[in-house]
């Protein structure tokens, strides 16, 4: 392997945050503000609403889509130099997100639309149990 092709190493974590949450709406609107305020704490308040409206979306699907009775879903905050990456997981693996189109006159269905707008990258990935929904913000 030559330099050229080496990967490159990782941003080194500034912060991160992990949390648990009861598959309920009042979760949805806890770790909202838990986000707003740990991103702000972290030196991004310029990211705070994006990060929350974020973390909203992406929760709100977990519940509606991914979660299972008994079975909590978590929502992680990672802080690099380069970006902050919002992560939520839930139980139901098979259950994959998708963008979809929406009609005028829909009451859901945009969420996904929402995540894709404002985040500079986002995605699913498998775990061992469930999935793994992420979207990042690009910071510095």
């Amino acid at each position: 392997m030559t330099a050229a092709q080496e990967i490159p190493a990782p941003e080194p974590v500034l912060h991160e945050d992990r949390l648990d949450y009861t598959p309920t709406a009042r979760s949805v609107s806890l770790c909202r503000r838990r986000a707003a305020r740990l991103v702000a704490e972290w030196g991004q308040p310029h990211r705070a609403d994006e990060a929350a409206l974020l973390v909203s979306e992406l929760a709100t699907n977990a519940l509606l889509h991914g979660c299972m009775r008994g079975r909590l879903f978590r929502v992680r905050l990672i802080l690099t130099g380069a970006a902050l990456r919002i992560e939520v997981s839930d139980p139901r693996g098979e259950r994959l997100p998708g963008l979809r189109q929406v009609g005028a006159d829909d009451c859901y269905g945009r969420g996904l639309l929402v995540v894709a707008r404002l985040a500079d990258r986002w995605g699913v990935e498998p775990r061992t149990v469930g999935k793994t929904v992420f979207a990042e913000l690009t910071v510095g």
